[in-house]
């Protein structure tokens, strides 16, 4: 049953993240069409809402509440819980999961504004906001495989690695998008 239990908890797991990341891909592409003329703007924003509605409440709340549920099911079944204040690991990579949920509910609070036709945030820093769920994903599956074994200082170093490479390659982006849109 415990094997059962894992197996779902990373498949809801993954279909989590995989909602979280196009989200904020269809957020940008509504922030985009927000800019458009009237017509245009019209449809896609109609589309785009339809799409963000289906994927939001249709995959991604059905597995952040599936992967809340199925986690400390799978802590309590695999014993964890019994040596809890020896696994240090399993602290920070909760951490992480708390600080990924507040990622989450940023996330419902863009979807709410967009719904109601509200765009704040323009589309690059949308696109810099959904690199955060890169940075935690890699964050906890590091914590949550190599354990014990990993350095924080190197675990920590390799983080803001990640961080810099992302933002370099977002800046990029931007300047190979700009150079083609004039």
């Amino acid at each position: 049953m415990y094997l059962y239990l894992v197996a779902l908890h990373v498949i809801f797991i993954v279909t989590w993240f995989s909602g979280m990341f196009y989200i904020v891909r269809l957020f940008i592409y509504s922030a985009e069409a927000n800019e458009k003329e009237p017509a245009e703007r019209e449809v896609l924003l109609k589309y785009f809402k339809v799409m963000s509605r289906r994927l939001w409440l249709g995959i991604t709340w059905p597995s952040a509440i599936l992967t809340l549920i199925l986690g400390p099911w799978v802590m309590w079944k695999g014993g964890w819980l019994e040596n809890f204040g020896a696994q240090h690991w399993l602290h920070v990579k909760l951490v992480f999961v708390v600080l990924l949920y507040f990622y989450f509910f940023s996330l419902q609070h863009i979807y709410n504004q967009q719904q109601k036709g509200i765009f704040k945030i323009i589309s690059q820093k949308l696109r810099i906001w959904n690199e955060v769920a890169t940075l935690f994903l890699v964050a906890i599956v590091m914590v949550a495989v190599v354990k014990e074994s990993m350095s924080w200082l190197w675990g920590l170093a390799g983080l803001v690695g990640l961080m810099i490479v992302l933002m370099a390659a977002i800046k990029i982006y931007k300047r190979i998008r700009e150079k083609h849109t004039t």
